[in-house]
C-alpha cells in the first residue's frame, strides 16, 4: 500500500498529483531539477504532508514514484534509486519540444517503452498522461461517486498495474487497464481518449489567458470507465506528424 508518494517533476501535473496525494492522506515528497529550495512556496501551500527533496531522494523515499518530466529529460531520471520501484510515467512525446526520436517516429517503441528501457530495474506504468492538469484536479471524486471518471493505464507488470490502480483510486479515479506498454500509444496525444473527453464544450470566443483559466477552473465532464474503454478501442496509431501508421493498431 502506498503511504509515501515520490514525485519527480514539479510542473502542473506533478503539483496537481501532490495536491491530490496530500488530500488523500499520503505523505508526498516532490522534487524538480532546480533544487528543493525552489519548491518552498508550493510546499507551504500544500501543507505539512508535502515536503521537497532532490529527485534521488524522492525516488528512494517513495513507496511508489511518479515521473512527470518532459520526455526529452527521461534519461536524467535516477535509474539506480528507482530500482525495484513502480514508476508511474505521465510523459508524452511532443516532437516540437522533445526533438524527433527515431524509435518513436517509426513506432518501434512507445514513449513509455523508451522510459522502461532507461529504467530497466523498475516497473513502469503509463498513467495520467491523457488528462489536462486542471481536469485532473477538478474531476477527482470519491469511490462510488456517480460522476467519477476513469483514467487508462498500461504496463507490463500486473502487480505494478494493480499498485498504480490503487493509487489512482485513492486520488479519485477509476482505472481502465489497456494492456502492456506496447499498447500505451492508445492514450497518447491525438488519440480519442486524449484530453478532449474530459472537457465540456468551451464557451465561444475564449482565447489566451481566459481559455486557460476556463480549462483550469472548469470541473469538466465525467468520463466513466465504459466510455474510456470505447475510446481506447477506437484508437488508431499515428506517427509523430499525425499520419496513420501502416501498422496502426497492431501493437
Amino acid at each position: 500500500m502506498t503511504k509515501t508518494l515520490g514525485i519527480i517533476g514539479a510542473g502542473m501535473i506533478g503539483a496537481t498529483l501532490a495536491r491530490l496525494g496530500a488530500a488523500a492522506g499520503l505523505d508526498v515528497i516532490i522534487s524538480n531539477s532546480r533544487g528543493p529550495e525552489t519548491l518552498d512556496g508550493l510546499v507551504a501551500e500544500l501543507g505539512p504532508q508535502v515536503r521537497a527533496a532532490t529527485p534521488t531522494e524522492a525516488a528512494r523515499a517513495g513507496d511508489l514514484v511518479v515521473a512527470t518530466v518532459p520526455l526529452h529529460a527521461h534519461r536524467l531520471l535516477p535509474a539506480e534509486a528507482l530500482r525495484g520501484k513502480t514508476v508511474i510515467d505521465t510523459m508524452n512525446y511532443y516532437p516540437d519540444r522533445d526533438g524527433h526520436l527515431p524509435e518513436l517516429d517509426s513506432a518501434a517503441l512507445t514513449s513509455s517503452a523508451l522510459v522502461q528501457r532507461h529504467l530497466s530495474g523498475s516497473r513502469v506504468v503509463k498513467a495520467c498522461n491523457n488528462i489536462g492538469y486542471g481536469n485532473l484536479r477538478t474531476a477527482a471524486r470519491p469511490q462510488g461517486a456517480p460522476d467519477r471518471s476513469a483514467l487508462p493505464i498500461a504496463g507490463d507488470d500486473l502487480s505494478a498495474n494493480a499498485e498504480a490502480a490503487r493509487l489512482l483510486d485513492a486520488l479519485g479515479y477509476d482505472v481502465v487497464d489497456t494492456g502492456p506498454l506496447a499498447d500505451s500509444w492508445r492514450s497518447e496525444p491525438g488519440t480519442p481518449v486524449y484530453v478532449r473527453p474530459y472537457l465540456p464544450e468551451p464557451p465561444e470566443g475564449l482565447t489566451g489567458s481566459d481559455a486557460r483559466r476556463w480549462m483550469f477552473e472548469n470541473p469538466g465532464a465525467p468520463v466513466p470507465a465504459a466510455r474510456v474503454r470505447e475510446l481506447i478501442d477506437a484508437a488508431v496509431r499515428l506517427d509523430a506528424g499525425g499520419q496513420l501508421m501502416r501498422n496502426a493498431g497492431a501493437q
